[in-house]
C-alpha cells in the first residue's frame, strides 16, 4: 500500500509522469525490438510495443512545449556560475546550459514541421536538437572530471575538517569515484579513523550518485550519437532493443536517484522524441538531467 501511494503521489506530478513515460517507452522499445528481430512468431506483438513507445515519446515531446520557461529560469539563476571556483568549469557549465536552452526551440520547430503547423523541413532541426543533447551530455561529462583533475584536493585533504573534502562535495568524475571507494576501504587510520560515522555514510551515497550519475550519461550520449546523421561515429546502427536497453538503463538508474533524492521539478534534454524512425531518444541539484526525450 505505501508503494501504491507513493506512485500515486509521483504520479501527481508533471516530472513524476515524465520519467515514468520514458521508462515505459524505452521498456517497450527494449522488448518489442528484441520480440521483432528474435522471435518471428511474436513480431505483431513487438510492432505494437514499438508503436506504443513512439506514442509516449510523441506524448512527452508535446509536452516539453512548455518546458522552456524552467529552463530559462535554471540557467538565469545559476547565470555565470559565480559560485564556481574554477573559470574552466564556469565556461563549460554556462556553455552547457545554453546547449539545454537552445535544445527546445530548436526540438519546437521540429515538431511543428512534422505536425505541418510550420511549413519547414524537420529534419534539419531535428538533427540540430539531437547535437544539441549530445553537446550537453559531453559538457556535463567534461565539467565532472575538469572538476576533479583541476583540484587535487583528495590526496592532501583533512576528512576530519570541514575543508576541501565537503565543499567539492559537488563534484563529479569516474577518476573521484574510484579513489574516494579506495580510500574508503583503506585501513589507514588517516582518512578513516577521523571520519565521523555520519559524514562517511555521506560519502558513501556521494560515491553511489556519482556513479549512477556517470553510467546514465554514458548511456544516454550513445543513444544521442545514434540519433546523428550516418556517418558519425555510430550513428543510424544501432538496433531498436539496443537503444531501447540503454535508455531503459539511463531511465532506471534517473528514477533511482529521484527516489532517493525525494524527486526533482525538471529535467534537461535529452533526445528528438517520436520523430526518430526508432521510436526516438534525458544531471545537477536544481535540474534533474535525465532528459525529456525517447
Amino acid at each position: 500500500m505505501v508503494a501504491l501511494s507513493g506512485l500515486a503521489s509521483a504520479l501527481e506530478s508533471y516530472r513524476g509522469r515524465d520519467r515514468l513515460m520514458r521508462t515505459l517507452g524505452y521498456c517497450c522499445q527494449l522488448v518489442g525490438g528484441v520480440l521483432v528481430e528474435q522471435c518471428p512468431a511474436r513480431s505483431e506483438v513487438g510492432t505494437r510495443l514499438l508503436a506504443l513507445s513512439s506514442q509516449l515519446s510523441h506524448c512527452r515531446t508535446v509536452l516539453r512545449l512548455f518546458d522552456d520557461v524552467a529552463m530559462f529560469v535554471y540557467t538565469k539563476q545559476y547565470g555565470l556560475g559565480a559560485e564556481e571556483e574554477a573559470i574552466f568549469v564556469r565556461c563549460v557549465s554556462v556553455l552547457g546550459n545554453l546547449a539545454d536552452q537552445l535544445y527546445y526551440p530548436c526540438e519546437h520547430i521540429a515538431w511543428a514541421a512534422d505536425a505541418k503547423i510550420l511549413h519547414v523541413e524537420s529534419a534539419p532541426w531535428l538533427t540540430l536538437s539531437t547535437a544539441l543533447w549530445g553537446l550537453s551530455l559531453l559538457l556535463g561529462i567534461a565539467r565532472e572530471h575538469v572538476n576533479w583533475m583541476g583540484t587535487q584536493w583528495l590526496g592532501r585533504c583533512d576528512p576530519a575538517l570541514d575543508g576541501p573534502l565537503s565543499q567539492e562535495a559537488r563534484l563529479r568524475s569516474l577518476w573521484m569515484v574510484l579513489k574516494l571507494r579506495q580510500r574508503l576501504r583503506s585501513p589507514l587510520a588517516a582518512l578513516t579513523s577521523r571520519l565521523p560515522q555520519g559524514k562517511r555514510r555521506d560519502m558513501e551515497a556521494q560515491i553511489r550518485s556519482e556513479a549512477l550519475t556517470l553510467l546514465s550519461n554514458l548511456a544516454d550520449l550513445a543513444n544521442a550519437v545514434h540519433w546523428l546523421p550516418p556517418g558519425i561515429l555510430w550513428a543510424g546502427r544501432f538496433p531498436p532493443w539496443l537503444v531501447g536497453l540503454l535508455g531503459t538503463i539511463s531511465s532506471l538508474l534517473s528514477m533511482y536517484q529521484a527516489v532517493g533524492a525525494g524527486g526533482q521539478t525538471y529535467a534537461a534534454p535529452d533526445g528528438p522524441g517520436s520523430r526518430n524512425p526508432d521510436g526516438g531518444p534525458s544531471h545537477g541539484a536544481a535540474i534533474a538531467r535525465e532528459g525529456p526525450g525517447l
